[in-house]
């Protein structure tokens, strides 16, 4: 279908059409002719990480664009990766190659100039070389290790010139090579936390122990207190709730709802009680090197609104809250 219609007027919904077209075929590829090219790719790029080398990913105009945000998909999914321009390389930054490196050249028509004039400094310094082309006879296809066929029936734009389709197909293909990587070598959700400490995604994956109340903000009291000082240091700490510690390690918990249900059970006798009488002897914990996204669910599924962090041998670390969570999603 022509992404313009009989008018002559753009029709954005087949130009999508025209790119979700193009991605079928990519996939069809991927599980067919390709699919022996695209596992050579991904053991090339594990090869070079197993040796510390990178991933030097490049492209000129549109692709470029495109190499930078696979070389930054890499990069955060675990695979050391960095964008090199070709027109600057071949005026000094081609110093920044090491051998062992792999390289990923894009271009559509595998005649790119300033990508050409970098294939001898390749083959000199042994550097695995890896294409993103929509013409396998091309020049660069024929010169690289493994070249992954990114052709596309026609470009999405109207006069079928400007890089639409086949950049979408670059940077698909780019996403399912960084992440095929990325399983292959058993990278986790706690190993893409540290790699992302900012931002709404930073404070999704953060851990527990980031976000937790820890110090003189814990609130502390013995098995011995009087209900009358457990209800002062709960509301001094205003975290609903207080541990119940003997030598720093927990005993239990008194939560807002304990006390309630207990002034509700004994009424004015519930004053009387001590905290070891008063408490919950066994509190669901955390540690804290969880993900923040797990206390959360602990929480919600518990329907509490504070955990108590603990290390391995029961003493008390923090106590995290659910409004240091906002913000945090489940994962």
């Amino acid at each position: 279908m022509n992404p313009k219609d009989a008018q002559g007027s753009l029709n954005p919904a087949d130009l999508v059409r025209t790119e979700a077209s193009a991605l079928e075929v990519l996939a069809a590829r991927l599980e067919g002719p390709m699919a022996a090219d695209f596992d050579r790719a991904v053991e090339l790029i594990l090869r070079c990480s197993e040796g510390n080398g990178r991933v030097v990913v490049t492209g000129m105009g549109k692709s470029g664009i495109i190499a930078q945000k696979i070389a930054a998909t890499l990069s955060s999914t675990g695979s050391p990766a960095l964008f090199l321009h070709p027109a600057e390389a071949v005026h000094g930054d081609l110093g920044v190659l090491m051998a062992g490196d792999v390289v990923i050249a894009l271009s559509a028509s595998g005649e790119t100039e300033e990508i050409l004039r970098l294939l001898a400094t390749l083959k000199r310094k042994g550097d695995a070389l890896i294409s993103f082309c929509c013409r396998m006879e091309s020049t660069l296809a024929t010169a690289s290790d493994v070249a992954l066929d990114c052709s596309v029936e026609r470009e999405a734009c109207g006069l079928g010139l400007a890089p639409t389709t086949s950049t979408t197909a670059m940077l698909a293909l780019g996403d399912a090579l960084a992440i095929a990587v990325s399983v292959r070598k058993g990278f986790r959700a706690e190993d893409f936390a540290e790699l992302h400490p900012g931002g709404k995604l930073g404070k999704q994956l953060a851990r527990v122990r980031d976000l937790m109340h820890k110090g003189e903000d814990v609130p502390v009291v013995a098995t011995t207190t009087s209900m009358t000082d457990v209800i002062y240091e709960m509301s001094s700490k205003k975290l609903g709730i207080t541990t119940v510690q003997d030598n720093g390690r927990l005993r239990g918990v008194i939560s807002d709802g304990d006390l309630r249900r207990l002034l509700e059970r004994e009424g004015g006798a519930a004053l009387s009680r001590t905290a070891g009488e008063a408490m919950n002897a066994h509190p669901r914990t955390i540690r804290a090197d969880e993900l923040a996204a797990k206390a959360l669910a602990v929480l919600e599924e518990r329907k509490i609104t504070s955990l108590v962090v603990v290390d391995a041998q029961g003493r008390v670390e923090g106590v995290v809250h659910l409004h240091d969570l906002w913000g945090v999603e489940l994962i």
